[in-house]
């Protein structure tokens, strides 16, 4: 197979890490595995644990930015958020289960503790959780801009307090009451 990502090597056997099955690029250092030779591995090896101290510059993870085509089938394949940090996104084909690693992404996901759930990236639920997690940190970046950083520390330490006491609903009413001690509404 000729590698999807630089167009100039060929995708030789190898293994990722040693560990399971995969092809390298010979040219850009890419990788393309399949996500049952991977399962496969995992539930052969379930005592074994990634390293997650991995040290390596974040120069040196590459990442395509256009849509790759699965080299297995030719169709287009999908891109897949790893996390709400990273920019870098995975490139799956699900017409053969194939996943494409650019140089260095194995060793961003070892880094992000997340090279022991490979198959769950490419999921509806990870990826709704990466949705949730950018909106919630894209408001409370609103909110921080709105307030300043010292008043929004300050109403998220009141809020957290708030919410673990047990009159909450009270507390609240006293808080927002114009005249909290007026027996009108």
């Amino acid at each position: 197979m000729n590698c999807t990502s630089c167009k100039n090597g060929a995708l030789v056997p190898s293994f990722i890490d040693g560990l399971f099955r995969a092809h390298t690029c010979d040219y850009c250092g890419g990788n393309w595995l399949l996500i049952e030779d991977y399962v496969a591995w995992k539930e052969r090896n379930p005592q074994y644990q990634f390293k997650c101290d991995v040290s390596f510059e974040e120069s040196e993870v590459t990442d395509t930015r256009v849509a790759l085509l699965c080299p297995a089938s030719g169709t287009f394949m999908r891109k897949f958020k790893i996390t709400a940090e990273h920019v870098h996104k995975l490139d799956y084909s699900s017409a053969t289960g194939g996943l494409w690693l650019d140089k260095g992404e194995w060793e961003l996901l070892k880094q992000e503790g997340i090279a022991g759930c490979l198959n769950a990236v490419i999921t509806p639920n990870w990826q709704r959780w990466i949705r949730q997690d950018n909106t919630k940190q894209s408001l409370s970046d609103n909110y921080r801009a709105k307030f300043g950083d010292e008043v929004y520390d300050k109403v998220q330490e009141i809020r957290t307090w708030l919410l673990s006491q047990e009159q909450k609903a009270d507390l609240r009413a006293y808080l927002l009451a114009e005249d909290p001690y007026s027996a009108q509404k």
